[in-house]
């Protein structure tokens, strides 16, 4: 046999008759690389997904096992599962005018967080910035912002309904007033954190008040306001939840209020789940628009 044929991985392959044996070389087939994106997706699926989805199981596990005895008076998550499922795999159906789903009564709340905390994300920032330019008037109506912004939200619900008359208004305005306090503080400690060089360099290259904002306040005091408008838009969902369960209509702050007067506790729950889950996303949201004004900046 041929050393050479051995070496090189080869087979030899012998004809039968009187011609010679003759040796052919078999290619060795090389494993196909595996794509990069497979292993950054399998990456990010490990550290980001599989924790908090064992963590969530664990204490639903936990959670089941201490009312699996019966007599509590909280439901088990099997006993929300089997009475508010339907919540759940069905968030936009519509029966009626009030009996709807879940989805629905989300979008709804939304909408009106989307009008309040807007108003407050343009006049919070818009303040901010006029407040930062001076220390005087800073320290002149600091105190006046750490008052008012620990007043309760359903503090300015009954001067709302006062000057409005109607519901929605009211409630807008308890979302614009509750959100702007921390985008007004966090935008004037942004803009008081400039650099006294890019000052400089805004003085010498002659830039008026607008390009002065857009040019070297926004990205440099980025990281201050994107962190004021998450904490804005925290509260924002927080405040329009209690304004609907006064209020009315349709919003999931109205429905839990009207689960309650019904005694069904499970789909309590059910909507605490679409409330959490709904805070998580425009928190993310807004993180996201940050990081895209920021050029990736603000992590």
């Amino acid at each position: 046999m041929n050393v050479t044929a051995l070496k090189s991985n080869a087979a030899p392959v012998s004809d039968t008759g009187d011609t010679p044996t003759q040796t052919r070389v078999l290619p060795i087939k090389k494993p196909k690389p595996r794509p990069q994106w497979l292993g950054r997706v399998k990456g990010v699926f490990l550290a980001n997904i599989v924790p908090p989805v064992v963590v969530v199981l664990a204490l639903l596990g936990f959670w089941e096992l201490m009312l699996a005895g019966g007599g509590a008076s909280l439901p088990s998550p099997i006993e929300i599962w089997q009475q508010s499922g339907d919540l759940i795999m069905e968030p936009f159906y519509v029966a009626g005018t009030q009996d709807i789903g879940l989805g629905w009564r989300v979008l709804t709340s939304l909408e009106r967080v989307a009008v309040g905390f807007g108003l407050a994300a343009f006049v919070g920032v818009a303040i901010g910035a006029v407040i930062g330019q001076s220390l005087w008037l800073m320290r002149g109506v600091d105190p006046l912002f750490q008052i008012l912004r620990t007043v309760p939200p359903l503090a300015w619900l009954p001067i709302s309904l006062a000057a409005f008359m109607d519901s929605r208004p009211s409630a807008i305005f308890v979302i614009f007033i509750t959100a702007i306090w921390p985008i007004i503080i966090n935008t004037t400690a942004g803009v008081r954190a400039i650099p006294q060089d890019y000052r400089n360099i805004a003085a010498v290259l002659r830039l008026n008040q607008f390009e002065f904002f857009t040019k070297i306040m926004v990205p440099s005091a980025a990281p201050y306001i994107f962190s004021g408008l998450r904490i804005g838009v925290g509260l924002a969902w927080l405040a329009i939840v209690a304004a609907e369960m006064l209020t009315g209509g349709v919003g999931i702050g109205f429905f839990i209020w009207d689960a309650w007067n019904s005694s069904k506790l499970t789909d309590i729950f059910v909507a605490l789940l679409y409330i959490g889950v709904t805070g998580f996303v425009l928190d993310r949201l807004v993180a996201f628009i940050g990081r895209v004004v920021s050029r990736g900046t603000i992590s």
